[in-house]
């Protein structure tokens, strides 16, 4: 039967974007600069790959012969955000882009909020995550408000301490901002921030959890699951798609649990789609710019990826891509406007140094759906496969 897998490596852009001006983001290019700034990449995995053919990158060098078809990805959504990034790869564009708020959102969005849930708010400004919680923790401790702030991405996000705020009711408020948030307030994402510690070393839990704007269909998830096929959503995939068109969604703590969830899986479902997303370059080191410890990341990956190598049979479909960019080496802390890596991988095939040209997101959703026999998609669905069908 046949089996395909993508797993998004978040935030590891591969250059600047034509249009990366227009949002601020002119020299960004993620891997390439990270590489710069620590001597070289060490990813020998990756590079056995291909993962030189994506683009120029030091310590990285280019396989002529290499299994994998390498690329670059063109993004047509106007965004730079998780939820754009992952709706296109799956063939569903954003023309318009989702509202920000860079002075923090309206009384028309806060006054509802706070009469619904009970609880005052404070913060209501673009933040650092990790930032906010230090300046406005005690007082939310003190006072049990919530802490709400923003980014350049079009998020609503609340932060609440795991001991002040229960985690469900903090998920219950959420829950409450998504209904809000509609019509010209209709963010991409309600997130829920949960933290723990105390006045000065406060950290971040694994319990975040996204509510998602539900995408358009008919998409490439709908028509691999018309066809008869299972997806299994891995990581925040299931929040990124409002639990939609997902059969199984196993949830993480981390990139390494991430992995390991997706070998297992890799290792044990006869058929269907495994969709994964490894959040911490992004989360961690992305958004910190940190790019020794981002460099690091994606060695945790390289040293777990034989695993799901291994894990592959006869003509099964990897895919290995991103969603955007988050230049750790550029002064700015947020997404940046970059095309999406790509290293396209058939077990048991050899690709010869392939590189897909001109390519752009949709591709991996069309390839996907191309594999596991889905029909040809409608007008307004982008894409063309990668790699020919079985």
């Amino acid at each position: 039967m046949p089996r395909a897998c993508v797993i998004v490596l978040d935030a590891v852009g591969a250059g600047e974007l034509p249009d990366a001006a227009d949002f601020g983001d002119e020299g960004s290019n993620t891997l390439a600069n990270v590489a710069r700034a620590v001597g070289g990449l060490d990813l020998p995995t990756l590079e056995a790959l291909g993962f030189g053919n994506v683009e120029p990158l030091e310590g990285c060098a280019p396989q002529p012969g290499a299994h994998a078809v390498a690329g670059r990805l063109l993004e047509r959504s106007k965004g730079k955000d998780t939820t754009t990034g992952h709706w296109e790869l799956m063939g569903v564009v954003t023309p318009q882009a989702m509202p920000t708020y860079p002075f923090g959102f309206p009384d028309d969005v806060i006054d509802p909020f706070m009469n619904r849930t009970g609880r005052s708010v404070i913060g209501n400004k673009p933040a650092s995550g990790t930032e906010i919680i230090q300046v406005l923790g005690e007082e939310h401790q003190r006072t049990g408000k919530w802490i709400v702030y923003t980014s350049a991405d079009s998020v609503f996000q609340i932060a609440a301490h795991e001991e002040t705020v229960p985690l469900e009711e903090l998920y219950d408020g959420c829950r409450v901002a998504r209904e809000i948030l509609t019509g010209k307030h209709a963010v991409g994402r309600v997130i829920a921030r949960p933290f723990t510690g105390t006045p000065g070393n406060y950290v971040r839990t694994a319990n975040r959890h996204d509510f998602s704007l539900e995408p358009q269909r008919p998409n490439y998830l709908s028509l691999i699951r018309e066809a008869g096929h299972k997806v299994y959503g891995v990581g925040k995939i299931g929040d990124i798609f409002a639990h939609q068109d997902i059969d199984e969604e196993f949830p993480t703590k981390s990139n390494v649990d991430g992995i390991q969830k997706t070998e297992e899986l890799l290792r044990t479902i006869d058929d269907g789609f495994v969709f994964a997303n490894l959040v911490e370059t992004d989360s961690l080191w992305g958004h910190r710019n940190d790019p020794v410890n981002f460099h690091r990341c994606l060695q945790d990956f390289d040293r777990r990826l034989p695993d799901i190598l291994d894990a592959l049979r006869p003509n099964d479909l990897l895919i290995l891509t991103s969603d955007h960019g988050c230049d750790p080496t550029t002064p700015s802390t947020d997404h940046s406007r970059e095309h999406a890596l790509l290293l396209a991988y058939v077990e048991g095939r050899n690709a010869a140094g392939k590189i897909h040209e001109g390519g752009e997101f949709g591709d991996v959703g069309a390839t996907v759906n191309a594999w596991l026999g889905g029909r040809a998609p409608s007008k307004g669905i982008p894409g063309s496969p990668i790699v020919d069908g079985t």
